[in-house]
C-alpha cells in the first residue's frame, strides 16, 4: 500500500532494530515535534510532503522546520507564543506547524478567506506574535499590521502579487529568513503543551479551542494503527513502525484535498500520517479538482484520502465514473482508507465508491473541534445508514435535563463526549462553561450536535442545535432534511434553512444544486415519503452552487440569504 523505494538493502526488521537502538533509553513524549524529529532521523530520505513538483524528504522537512524555529526564537518567541498561519495548502503550512511545535510555541490556523476585520479579530484574539502568510494575501496583511503590535515577525511565502492590490512588499521573505537562520536546538517538551484550533465561526466569531498536544498524538496514532497491523500504535512504537514501512516499500501516503487551515485537513489528513512516517500529498492547484485526487492516488501509491463528507466525495465519485467511461480508470489498488469528518457522508456515495475500490474502507468520523464522538466504518458489502454512528463508553446523549437518553426511546438529546477533550475556549470562560461542563461527576464536551439513540446503542445524528428550524411549533433539524433531499437522483447538494413566515413563524426552505431538471413538487413529495410531512421543505430554491466554505462545511448564512432573495 502506497510504496516508496527503500533505497537500502537492509530488511525492515534490521532497520527497525537500528532505530530502536538509537533511542538510548530516552523517555518517549507524546508530542508531535519530538516524534517527527525521531522519524526524520530514522528515515531522512523518505518523502514527507509532496505538492506538484515539490518533494520534501523527511530530512529536508526537519532541517527547514529547525531553521524556521531558529528564526522564531531569534525574534523572541518561545513556549506558549502563538504563530498565525495565514496560508493556502502547501509544504510551508506543515513546516511552520512543525517549527512552532519545536520551540513549544502554538501554531494557529487562520482562514485564508478572512478579510480585514475577521483577520484582525482572530490574530488579536489569539495574541499572535508571528504570522506566516502567502504574498498573494499580502494586501490583507498590510491592512491589519499596524493594529497588531504584539506581532514581532511577519514571514511572506512567495506565491505571487497580492490578490487585492496594495503593497508589493509586506513582511520578510520566508526563504531568505530560512537561509539566514541557524537551526533551533532540540529541547525537552511536554505532552501538556497547548494547541489552539480556531473554529470556522459559522455560529458567531471564531473561537479558539484549547487542547493538549499529547491528546492529538494519541488519537491520531490509535486511529491509523490498524492500517499497519498495529491495534494501538503509540509514540513508543511509531518510529520503529515508520522505519519498517519505509524499508518494506509500504510507506503511508495521505492525499489531502481539503484545506489544512481546518481541523479535518490538518488533524485527520496530515498529523496522523506524519506521525507514522508517512507522506502528505497536496493538490497542486488552489481549487478542488476531483480528477487530480485520483491521479495523485495512482501516481503516489497513496493509502488514504481525507475528505469532508459529500461535498468532496460526490464530485470524486462523478470524476471516477467519468474516467471509467473514458476507459482511463486509474490504478487505485494502494488505497486502503477514505477518512471523512465535518459533514454528512451519504450511504449511497459510500456504496458506489466501495464497489469501485473493494480494497478500501471508509471511516466516517463524527467529530468537531470540541471532541470526537463516534464513527461509522463502511466497506464493500456492508450495511449502514447515513448519519448513524457507533460510539464508545465516553460518548453519551443527554436530554435537556441532563438525563441520559434511553436507547430506542426515540427521544432527542445533545451529544456529549468525555475523555481526552479540549481544555476550553481561549480567553472565553463563559463559552467554556457552557460547552464543557460536568454531568453526574464527569466532565463532558457538548459540541452542539443533537441525536437519537437507537435500540442497539448506535446514535443517529440529527444536526447542530444552531441550525434547528422552529416551524409551526415543531423543531426541524436541517441536516436530517438535507440528507433526505440529497437522496433524490437529480440533487447534487442541498442546505436547509428557515426563513420568516407569517403563518408558521419560519418555513423550511431547501437550497439545492441540481444535476438534472426536477419539479419542486417532486422534491417535496420525495422528502415527505421519508420524513414527517412537517419536516419537508415548503419551498425549494435552485442555485448554481450551494453555499459552502472552502473546507466543505455549510455556509448557512449565505444559504439563508439565497433563500430570502428568492
Amino acid at each position: 500500500m502506497g510504496a516508496e523505494a527503500a533505497g537500502s538493502t537492509s530488511t525492515g526488521e534490521e532497520q527497525a532494530a537500528e532505530v530502536a537502538g538509537t533511542a538510548g533509553g530516552a523517555p518517549v513524549v507524546d508530542h508531535f515535534a519530538s516524534l517527527w524529529e525521531r522519524i526524520a532521523d530514522a528515515i531522512p530520505e523518505a518523502p514527507a510532503v509532496v505538492q506538484g513538483q515539490v518533494r520534501r524528504s523527511w530530512g529536508e522537512l526537519e532541517a527547514r522546520a529547525a531553521r524556521l524555529a531558529g528564526a522564531l526564537q531569534a525574534s523572541g518567541l518561545g513556549e506558549g507564543s502563538k504563530v498565525g498561519l495565514f496560508l493556502y495548502n502547501g509544504p510551508e503550512y506543515i513546516e511552520a506547524t512543525f517549527a512552532a511545535l519545536k520551540i513549544r510555541a502554538v501554531p494557529v490556523n487562520v482562514n485564508y478567506r478572512y478579510l480585514d476585520e475577521e483577520l484582525h479579530y482572530l490574530l488579536d484574539n489569539a495574541d499572535a506574535e508571528a504570522v506566516v502568510f502567502h504574498t498573494s494575501l499580502g494586501g490583507r496583511i498590510a491592512a491589519v499590521q499596524e493594529r497588531l503590535p504584539l506581532v514581532r515577525l511577519w514571514l511572506a511565502v512567495d506565491d505571487g502579487p497580492p490578490e487585492q492590490g496594495g503593497p508589493g512588499e509586506v513582511g520578510e521573505p520566508y526563504e531568505e529568513v530560512l537561509a539566514a537562520a541557524g537551526p533551533a536546538p532540540r529541547t525537552e517538551r511536554s505532552e501538556h503543551d497547548l494547541t489552539l484550533l480556531y473554529t470556522g465561526g459559522t455560529t458567531g466569531m471564531p473561537k479558539g479551542v484549547m487542547g493538549e498536544v499529547g491528546n492529538g498524538v494519541r488519537a491520531g496514532l490509535a486511529g491509523l494503527g490498524p492500517l499497519i497491523g498495529m491495534a494501538a500504535a503509540t509514540s513508543a512504537t511509531a518510529v520503529e513502525a515508520a522505519a519498517r514501512l519505509h524499508a518494506e516499500g509500504a510507506q503511508l501516503g495521505s492525499v489531502v484535498p481539503c484545506p489544512l487551515m481546518h481541523g479535518t485537513g490538518m488533524g485527520i489528513g496530515c498529523t496522523p500520517a506524519l506521525s507514522l512516517g508517512g507522506k502528505v500529498v497536496l493538490l497542486e492547484g488552489r481549487g478542488f479538482d476531483p480528477r487530480e485526487v485520483w491521479s495523485l492516488v495512482e501516481r503516489e501509491r497513496a493509502t488514504g484520502i481525507t475528505v469532508v463528507g459529500d461535498v468532496f466525495a460526490r464530485p470524486m465519485l462523478r470524476a471516477l465514473e467519468a474516467l471509467e467511461a473514458e476507459g482511463a480508470t486509474p490504478d487505485l489498488s494502494s488505497l486502503a482508507l477514505i477518512a471523512s469528518a465535518g459533514a454528512m457522508f451519504s450511504t449511497e456515495v459510500k456504496d458506489a465508491l466501495c464497489e469501485r475500490i473493494p480494497t478500501m474502507v471508509i471511516a466516517d468520523l463524527m467529530a468537531a473541534s470540541e471532541g470526537a464522538m463516534g464513527q461509522s466504518i463502511h466497506h464493500r458489502g456492508s450495511s449502514s445508514t447515513t448519519g448513524r454512528f457507533s460510539v464508545g463508553t465516553q460518548t453519551k446523549v443527554f436530554d435537556e435535563d441532563d438525563r441520559e437518553v434511553e436507547p430506542g426511546s426515540g427521544a432527542v438529546g445533545r451529544v456529549a463526549v468525555a475523555g481526552g477533550i479540549p481544555l476550553g475556549y481561549y480567553k472565553d470562560p463563559e463559552k467554556t462553561a457552557a460547552t464543557f461542563r460536568e454531568v453526574q461527576g464527569t466532565r463532558y464536551s457538548f459540541p452542539g450536535d443533537w441525536a437519537t439513540v437507537e435500540a442497539d446503542g448506535t446514535i443517529t445524528l440529527l444536526g447542530r442545535g444552531s441550525q434547528v428550524v422552529n416551524t409551526g411549533g415543531e423543531k426541524v433539524f436541517a441536516e436530517e432534511v438535507e440528507e433526505v433531499v440529497k437522496t433524490h437522483e437529480a440533487v447534487d447538494d442541498c442546505l436547509v434553512v428557515g426563513v420568516p413566515d407569517e403563518t408558521f413563524g419560519n418555513r423550511v426552505v431547501a437550497v439545492v444544486a441540481l444535476s438534472a431538471p426536477v419539479e419542486e413538487r417532486d422534491l417535496i413529495a420525495h422528502t415527505k415519503a421519508h420524513l414527517a410531512s412537517f419536516k419537508a421543505p415548503r419551498q425549494v430554491v435552485v442555485a448554481e452552487r450551494v453555499p459552502r466554505f472552502p473546507n466543505g462545511k455549510a455556509d448557512y448564512k449565505a444559504a439563508k440569504a439565497v433563500a430570502e432573495g428568492a
